[in-house]
């Protein structure tokens, strides 16, 4: 049977532990000290004053003749613990009394008593008869209020260093607890800190004992997801590479058959196989790129990009595609400056969001549609524009389509369903956001991709 240490809910607390188990030992201990010193020291000043009184009433019986005795006052009795002496004759009537306000009578036994007088508690010892005193008889009282107050005061001065010990102990104990709680928290957020892109064992230095196997297991499941990600990574690009090599056998086949079709049904079904062969080949095409954007996101070192550069040379790429299908594509002058329009990051990334969005906006363009492009910076922040004459997403899918190999329902168009989750992601190591609007003024989308 497991016990828990840590309570449940919102008090499950490393520190709340320590205190809950701790404090009650501290305290237990604190009020098992202070019995003992004061059952000690209550003993051990009963002793000396049971001496004392004797040693008063054995010297007042001793002597030959009377002896006049002060009177006392109750400060004198009660506060600074005086004793009263009382002298008997041998019928028990009393001689003298040095407390006349005190009219206690003689004990019939001799020794040590404990009385109850006026609701006050006394110590009494009476000498037994002594036939050289001339049977005179002496009694000695000493206030109990007193000897308890003495004990005390004598037991608060021992338990003091105690005292003051239990809260200091627990101040200490929280203080070692929340930098106990500190190191976790730290190893925490290093191991936060990890991706898939950077995947390091958490170091051991000045780790606690105590939880260093918990960091060295962590380390071992580290290794493990380290390995599993390049083992994927290498899977998807020989995947990819060996498909490759065979599809643009097909692809080249195909093309060299297109014309030994005619017109009809032969040609259409033949249509319809060279769709899917293009279709593979760029699933292919898109897998190898979003492989290795994913293998050298963290190991490129970031430059100054001019976005303008990217952009025209993005333009230039897809220009042959956009005139096979006669759409007007085109970059607006939105009078940004070219030496302000710099971005700090790695150019493979930008130009691969670039590509994707106009490539995607061109592909659901009809056919003499238009796709501008636009360079813009609103309150010191760039931003880059892609307009299309598409039919539009619905809004209520326009964030699902950054999911990988999600695609709307409906579309004629055939993709992979990755262009814009690799471009997401690229935009993200770039310091930019992608945000997707249809347009107000007529069908069609707007593509946005802005910094931070």
């Amino acid at each position: 049977m497991m016990i828990h240490v840590f309570p449940a809910g919102r008090l499950c607390s490393l520190r709340r532990a320590l205190l809950l188990w701790l404090l009650p030992v501290f305290l237990l201990v604190g009020a098992a000290s202070a019995g003992f010193a004061y059952w000690s020291y209550n003993h051990m000043v009963a002793t000396f004053m049971d001496n004392q009184m004797e040693l008063i009433a054995e010297s007042m019986a001793a002597q030959e003749q009377d002896v006049a005795l002060p009177a006392l006052t109750g400060e004198q009795i009660h506060k600074w613990g005086s004793y009263v002496v009382q002298v008997f004759d041998a019928n028990g009537r009393a001689r003298s009394n040095s407390s006349p306000a005190l009219a206690l009578s003689l004990q019939p036994e001799s020794g040590f008593h404990d009385v109850k007088v006026n609701d006050k508690r006394w110590r009494i010892y009476t000498t037994p008869v002594n036939e050289a005193s001339g049977s005179r008889r002496v009694q000695v009282l000493q206030s109990g209020e007193f000897r308890r107050h003495l004990a005390a005061e004598r037991a608060g001065t021992a338990i003091l260093p105690v005292i003051i010990l239990l809260p200091l102990s627990a101040f200490v104990l929280w203080c070692v607890a929340a930098i106990m709680s500190r190191a976790i928290g730290d190893i925490a957020r290093q191991a936060a800190a990890q991706d898939e892109h950077s995947i390091a064992e958490l170091p051991l230095d000045r780790v606690p004992q105590e939880i260093a196997p918990l960091v060295v297991s962590f380390n071992s499941l580290l290794t493990r997801l380290r390995d599993a990600f390049a083992n994927q990574r290498r899977f998807v690009q020989d995947a990819a590479h060996e498909l490759r090599t065979p599809i643009t056998a097909v692809s080249l086949q195909l093309e060299n058959l297109r014309g030994d079709f005619a017109a009809g049904p032969p040609a259409q079904r033949f249509a319809q196989l060279e769709a899917g062969v293009q279709r593979a080949q760029r699933l292919v095409d898109q897998l190898l790129k979003l492989s290795r954007q994913e293998w050298t996101g963290s190991e490129v070192v970031p430059v100054s990009v001019n976005v303008h550069q990217v952009v025209h040379d993005s333009i230039n790429t897809l220009i042959a595609l956009a005139d096979q299908r006669n759409i007007d594509l085109g970059l607006e002058d939105s009078g940004q400056p070219v030496g302000e329009a710099l971005l700090r990051c790695q150019s493979g990334d930008l130009r691969s969001v670039v590509d994707n969005l106009i490539e995607n906006a061109l592909r659901y363009s009809p056919d003499g549609g238009v796709v501008d492009v636009r360079i813009m910076s609103k309150e010191g922040r760039l931003a880059i524009e892609v307009v299309d004459t598409g039919p539009g997403i619905p809004p209520e899918l326009l964030g699902r389509v950054f999911d990988r190999f999600y695609r709307v329902a409906g579309s004629d168009v055939r993709g992979s369903g990755l262009g814009l989750s690799i471009a997401q992601a690229a935009a993200q190591r770039c310091g930019m956001r992608i945000s997707l609007r249809n347009r107000d003024d007529r069908s069609g989308l707007v593509a946005r991709v802005e910094v931070l």
